[in-house]
């Protein structure tokens, strides 16, 4: 049981990594040169990881009468939010309100495909 969540952890964060790749490619800016990008996109990835795992239930848990009031469309607003305090955290890394919006469109694209493969 325990070597398959952390089977499933480790998947997670590796589909995690390869989107943050994606994203900060497509609309974010990396001021430092010098930063190792593989272990960077790994950082970025985990640190994604943990803020969806620790923030996110809160906010959600916080916010529900306004997710009730907008049918859920205030679930989204959460999402961009996790999403720009992770770039907000992550050294050397600057992303706007659009990117982190389409940031967010793309890592649900990116994780909804990894799950309909991996089957999670």
């Amino acid at each position: 049981m325990i070597k398959k969540q952390i089977l499933v952890f480790l998947l997670r964060w590796a589909v995690s990594s390869v989107g943050m790749w994606v994203v900060i490619n497509l609309f974010g800016v990396i001021d430092d040169g010098s930063i190792n990008q593989f272990w960077f996109y790994l950082v970025s990835g985990l640190v994604f990881s943990l803020i969806n795992s620790i923030v996110r239930p809160l906010a959600t848990m916080l916010s529900l009468p306004l997710i009730i009031l907008s049918m859920g469309i205030f679930t989204f607003i959460i999402n961009v939010g996790m999403m720009a305090l992770t770039f907000w955290i992550l050294p050397g890394v600057h992303i706007g309100f659009w990117g982190a919006l389409l940031g967010t469109i793309t890592m649900t694209i990116v994780n909804s495909l990894a799950n309909m493969l991996l089957s999670i």
